[in-house]
């Protein structure tokens, strides 16, 4: 069985468990009406189930080659770009002015979703695009976007991000590249940068980086990080690509997966850039790139997970132990416990999605606030679903998942960078109970409410399930509590199953909506979710409220292995 873009489940959240109707019905967004939506959904399916999936493998076995400093894509990829590029799918949520549809992130990221089950490793190459083009928007002058945006909109060009360097990984305020003012306008750009998803592409007309480095004279840390443009090629005066700029492809790294994405290693000798923003501001100009890329990513492991589910369940359909395996307990466990996963992680990002479309929309603090704590969320448990799923893919086919030709271990090994990169799953959490906390708990309050309100009003309908969700809300409710009282390296000890917690309940909530709205099979996964999965929630909230002490009393040589001591 080949991977079907998941369409119909897409669309029964956004219209049923997810206010995307209060999206449309802003000025902004009139156009995303229910038929627009639906027709968007139904073309976007069709170019993964169709052109892209078959690329999936392809770039597995045959990876991005790099050949006398020029990257050659894997079989296929050029052409399957191009319809992305045609479709217009790169400028789903752009701004029209340059080009783009100017829809909401909703669809954007049910988009890539579906894309990314089809085939990951190209999927990367727009998703670092639109980041790129949401940062240029926001904060690049009139020039910079009039010149780049229309390109990188079309898919002419493509674009990348320069964060991580050797000796500067999660402590982006190390790194050491340098800008010096040419006296121009422009700036030479100095230093190697490391782990630049599609850092080279030969299927476009440039690639377009946008650098973190340092200037002159620069405060020390992230307070002292400029972003500048660094194209691979100089824009003639006509904007078109002209001779090329002082950067190289060093390398490409060998990875566990996603072998069809160039993981390059680039080197900037005197390069010429130019400043994105304000000096001394690049990082929060790459965070607005850097928030829209951490929802793409959990989205990623969504659209891998729902793949890898997808393949698992055709085989135990086909598969014969004692009768099809699908009848077993255990293996009916596995994969209805997957699917209940699956549907929690889609809608917690879709609303994510959801709250940045209305902040965008009516410039609500509320909003923003939401879409800020909810961002965290939707990264890392999304992505741990993704990988959760996968390796449960794997586990199905039994001794055949462990072989390649089936592909079920290219989605176990694929999924795995993703609660990596992008900020890792425990700087997610981490976030989450340190930043997203720092109002006093208000944002996080005001879900837990929406929870509660939810489950109150299921009762006379589902009194099962509202009651094991208000249970689960409460309990939450009472942790988050606990933690606004404690220091911030007491919480981080616990922030990686607190952040797990909250969003089984937000899950919770999601699935009894869709119980409410929609048909037995909705009922259905919601008693799962609540009996199989709802649960893990009182060992998690016990461990984030275990403090530090215990973890303070092993020493080093103790991790090692060595008791001697």
């Amino acid at each position: 069985m080949s991977f079907k873009a998941p369409v119909a489940q897409i669309d029964f959240i956004l219209n049923h468990v997810v206010p995307f109707a209060e999206v449309a019905a802003t000025e902004r967004f009139a156009e995303a009406t229910a038929e627009t939506t639906s027709a968007i959904l139904d073309e976007a399916g069709k170019l993964c189930s169709n052109v892209l999936v078959p690329l999936n493998m392809a770039g597995d076995h045959h990876p991005a080659v790099l050949e006398n400093g020029v990257v050659r894509a894997s079989p296929g990829y050029a052409e399957g770009f191009r319809a992305i590029a045609e479709g217009g799918w790169v400028g789903v949520s752009a701004d029209p002015e340059h080009g783009g549809m100017g829809l909401p992130q909703a669809l954007n990221m049910a988009v890539a979703e579906m894309m990314s089950g089809a085939c990951l490793a190209l999927q990367l190459n727009p998703l670092l695009t639109q980041g790129q083009i949401e940062a240029l928007e926001h904060h690049a002058s009139d020039e910079l976007k009039a010149l780049y945006l229309p390109k990188l909109i079309s898919g002419e060009w493509s674009g990348t991000m320069n964060l991580t360097e050797p000796g500067a990984g999660s402590d982006v305020g190390a790194l050491v590249t340098k800008a010096e003012p040419a006296g121009d306008g422009t700036y030479r750009i100095s230093g190697q940068k490391i782990y630049i998803t599609w850092g080279d592409a030969d299927f476009v007309g440039n690639v377009c980086h946008l650098v973190l480095a340092r200037l002159p004279g620069a405060p020390k840390g992230t307070r002292g990080i400029s972003l500048f443009m660094v194209p691979k090629y100089l824009p003639d005066d006509q904007g078109n690509p002209g001779v090329a700029n002082s950067l190289k492809v060093v390398s490409l790294e060998e990875k566990l997966g996603i072998h069809g994405s160039p993981t390059c290693v680039m080197s900037y000798e005197d390069a010429t850039g130019w400043l994105v923003g304000a000096e001394n501001k690049g990082m929060a100009a790459m965070f607005t790139m850097m928030n829209v890329a951490r929802l793409g990513v959990g989205m990623q492991g969504v659209g891998v997970a729902e793949a890898a589910l997808q393949k698992a369940v055709a085989y135990a359909v086909d598969r014969n132990q004692m009768g099809p395996i699908i009848q077993h307990p255990d293996v009916r466990r596995m994969l209805a416990t997957a699917r209940a996963e699956v549907f929690a992680a889609r809608a917690i990002a879709l609303a994510c999605a959801v709250a940045i479309d209305l902040e965008r929309a009516t410039g609500e603090a509320d909003h923003a606030a939401r879409a800020a704590f909810l961002t965290p969320i939707a990264k890392a448990y999304g992505t741990d679903v993704g990988i959760r799923v996968a390796d449960m893919g794997v586990q199905v086919h039994g001794g055949m998942g462990y072989v390649e030709e089936t592909g079920a271990a290219q989605y176990l090994r694929d999924v795995r960078i993703t609660s990596v990169y992008e900020g890792t799953n425990g700087i997610q959490a981490m976030d989450l109970v340190g930043r997203k906390l720092s109002d006093g708990g208000d944002a996080a309050m005001r879900l837990l409410d929406e929870v509660l309100d939810g489950a109150k009003a299921a009762q006379g309908e589902h009194p099962e399930l509202a009651h094991q969700l208000w249970q689960a809300a409460e309990t939450l409710r009472e942790t988050t509590l606990a933690l606004l009282e404690r220091e911030l390296p007491q919480r981080f000890a616990g922030a990686v199953p607190y952040l797990n917690a909250f969003a089984r309940v937000l899950g919770g909530h999601y699935h009894l909506r869709a119980a409410l709205a929609g048909n037995g099979a909705h009922r259905a996964m919601a008693r799962v979710f609540m009996a199989r999965v709802l649960p893990r929630n009182a060992g998690d909230l016990a461990e984030a409220v275990a403090g530090l002490d215990d973890l303070a009393g092993v020493d080093d040589a103790a991790l090692a292995g060595d008791f001697a001591a």
